[in-house]
């Protein structure tokens, strides 16, 4: 019985040591240049130099019924712009305008 006991305890710690020595290649991820929920989202900076990223945020803001505000700017390649989106206030319109332009 301890030989199988001492055999399971080796296999264990062999196979223990195998996972540990592999990285777990989370960077390998592609990540895409917007995405967003209801709450807000992110923008890669390199999308925002190509496109109009404050219009990106109002559009995608906009289909839940919110207006949005911008949180950060990370102004370098790799950087992101971060939004969120906000109800609309009292007083205000009753939904946000989505230009189509």
């Amino acid at each position: 019985m301890r030989i199988i006991a001492a055999a399971g305890l080796f296999a264990g710690l062999v196979v223990s040591g195998l996972m540990a020595s592999q990285s777990a290649r989370a960077d390998m991820l592609p990540v895409p240049p917007f995405k967003g929920n209801d709450t807000g989202g992110i923008i890669a900076y390199s999308m925002a130099t190509q496109t109009d990223a404050r219009q990106v945020a109002v559009d995608h803001c906009a289909r839940y019924g919110k207006v949005v505000k911008f949180l950060a700017v990370q102004a370098f390649e790799g950087g992101y712009i971060s939004f969120s989106c906000r109800w609309v206030p009292y007083g205000a319109a009753q939904q946000p305008i989505r230009t189509l332009y």
